[in-house]
């Protein structure tokens, strides 16, 4: 097995989608943070998503959801996706992404990489327990992050 460092910039340098919902209804949007790695002795994606984002109320009444990595091609679109509210635009029709329905989420069929996630744990981010830098950074306006960490069940890729 080779060592690489490329997957701490997977988030925050690469960038990816957050999908959740299903085949009659969902929403995608851009993130920036999230992690891999191994908890319970399995396989897990965390992931963190504010409460007054759109995407929030799909992660908290489906079970599954992905995370979708992208070609450099694409950062205009994620950019978008990350600014902009489904609650404001079809996301679908105005990005020009080809979703792919999985049975237990949805995708894009133009993901290089996709991760399915099956829930498993959701927390609040307790903003007074946040580094003060930190804190001052992302949470002046208050509006917290909840954490959710999904046990990877399916790696497609491209």
């Amino acid at each position: 097995m080779e060592f690489t460092t490329e997957i701490f910039g997977l988030f925050h340098i690469k960038r990816a989608l957050l999908t959740a919902g299903n085949k009659d209804k969902f929403n995608t949007m851009t993130i920036g943070w999230g992690g891999l790695g191994t908890i319970w002795n399995k396989p897990m994606a965390t992931v963190y998503v504010r409460e007054s984002r759109y995407t929030h109320d799909f992660m908290d009444e489906n079970d599954y959801f992905t995370i979708s990595v992208y070609p450099d091609e694409y950062k205009k679109i994620l950019g978008i996706l990350g600014q902009r509210s489904g609650r404001d635009m079809d996301k679908m029709n105005d990005s020009g992404l080809t979703p792919k329905i999985l049975s237990d989420s949805v995708t894009f069929e133009e993901a290089e990489v996709t991760f399915v996630c099956k829930k498993v744990f959701k927390q609040r981010i307790p903003i007074d327990m946040v580094p003060k830098d930190a804190r001052e950074t992302f949470y002046s306006d208050g509006d917290p992050h909840d954490m959710y960490i999904g046990e990877v069940v399916e790696v497609i890729k491209k």
